[in-house]
Formats: structure tokens, sequence, C-alpha cells
């Protein structure tokens, strides 16, 4: 759990108490204690203030980027933006936008993105990023890649020294063809590291997680830093078999931080 100091995040309630206590002082009040998507929610709202209209927005998919997605469909609701193109990065968040009334296009139609808003696995402290846990990298990448400015939301559980840090996976999607011979080819680039290639599969049957381009998922992890990230995102993009991977170099160009002490923002 976090904490958000009173100074900085009260709830509703202790404002109207706050209001009503004209002749005695209010009390000090306990720390408010925040659950990890509510820091979540905080760093999107913070994200889509930056969502102007007549926009074509890249549309971020993920528990923190749903948050923001939810947003701009309640903001054009009531009017508050207009003529909004969203471009989403999976077909869920496209489900998710509809529902929300957000009319949709493609990068076909719209080549260049002014902004787009999207979580992130990992952040480094140059915002170099790891996505793709949840499975969309690959439409993450080119959309995000064609926008203007990218505005990353994560709450500071995200952040590491380097990439690799969490110990969790850094995806890398691959054609299902010879699946085993790619990732052994995967783990043997960062054999330095000690890593480890795995499928990756659903819990309840084992069988393989098929991205929406209808390709498998290697989760690479690493026991150490790799090292220089061009050149190993070089390394992995040059072997056969190998559609994109999860590291997101020199392209976010805000990030967005929720943590105890509130909402912090990094500006390439």
């Amino acid at each position: 759990m976090a904490i958000a100091y009173p100074h900085v995040i009260r709830s509703e309630k202790a404002t109207v108490e706050a209001s009503m206590m004209v002749s005695t002082p209010p009390p000090s009040r306990p720390p408010v204690f925040l659950s990890q998507d509510e820091l979540k929610k905080i760093a999107a709202y913070k994200a889509v203030d930056f969502v102007e209209s007549g926009m074509v927005l890249g549309l971020g998919t993920g528990s923190t980027a749903k948050h923001a997605v939810d947003r701009i469909g309640e903001l054009l609701k009531q009017g508050k933006l207009k003529n909004i193109i969203g471009i989403p990065t999976s077909k869920m968040t496209h489900e998710q936008a509809l529902s929300l009334g957000i009319p949709l296009s493609d990068l076909d139609t719209y080549p260049v993105v002014d902004l787009a808003i999207d979580g992130a696995d990992e952040v480094d402290p140059y915002m170099n990023l790891v996505k793709g846990r949840g499975g969309s990298l690959l439409r993450e990448k080119m959309i995000e890649g064609a926008c203007k400015k990218f505005v990353v939301i994560v709450d500071e559980s995200k952040l590491v020294k380097h990439l690799g840090g969490s110990g969790l996976a850094m995806p890398v999607e691959i054609v299902p063809f010879c699946w085993k011979f790619t990732a052994e080819k995967l783990k043997l680039l960062f054999g330095d590291a000690g890593c480890v290639a795995k499928l990756r599969t659903f819990k309840e049957n084992g069988e393989p997680f098929v991205t929406d381009n209808r390709n498998y998922i290697i989760d690479l992890y690493f026991k150490k830093d790799i090292g220089d990230l061009k050149a190993a995102s070089d390394a992995i993009l040059r072997l056969t078999g190998v559609v994109e991977h999860g590291m997101f170099l020199d392209m976010a160009t805000t990030v967005i931080v929720a943590g105890e002490l509130g909402v912090t923002l990094k500006n390439k």
C-alpha cells in the first residue's frame, strides 16, 4: 500500500467536514492509504490533462491505460473534449473505446498521432521502458512510435535502476513456427546476464498465449544488467523469427509517476 499525505490528496468527505468547522481548528488527520490501482488512476487522470480537442490519440492497453481511456470517454460525454480520434493499441482497448463512444481509426488513415497515453512495466532513470507484459507490445510500439508526444503513466513500483531490474518478464513477440528454436537463440544472446527464456502460456490449460497478431511471446528473465540497450535491441531484432521486443527506447517524452507524496512529472 502507498500513502498519500493529507496535503496532497483529501477525500471528499474530509473536505466537507473541514468546511463545517469554522470556529474549531480541524483535528490532525491520519494519512490516507491508497491502493496501487488508485495510484494508477491518479497518474492516468493527470496524463489526460495533456489531451486537447481535435487530437488524434494513441490509446494504450493495460490496467493503467484503461483509466485514461475511461477518462477520455467521460470528458467526451461531458462535452469537455470534442473531435477526438482514437487509435487503439489492442483489440481489448478497441472494445473499451467503442463502449465509451470514442471515435476510432488507424495508422493507415492517420499516420501521425498527436499524443499517445500508455502504461509501462518498467521505467529506468533515462525514461527507457519495458512494455508488453499485457501482450500488446507490437501494436503499442507501432502507434507510440508514430506519435508526436508519448506520455507514460506508472505508479512508483515500476521504477527500476536498469531494464530487467524488476526480475519480471521482458517480452519478445515471435512467430509460432519453431518457437523453441527461437527461444533458445534468445536465451543464448543473454547468457552472460543469466537469461531464462519461457514461452508465455495460460495458467488454466498450459496453452500458448496468442497475441492480437496471432504470434507467441517469449518472456525473458535476467539475473544481471544486460548492458547496452541499443545493442541488445539490435541483436534481438536480427534473429529470424522475432517480430518485436518490449524495450521501448528513447520513445517516452513524459513520464508521470504516482507515489506516496503525490504525482511527479519527468520530461525528456
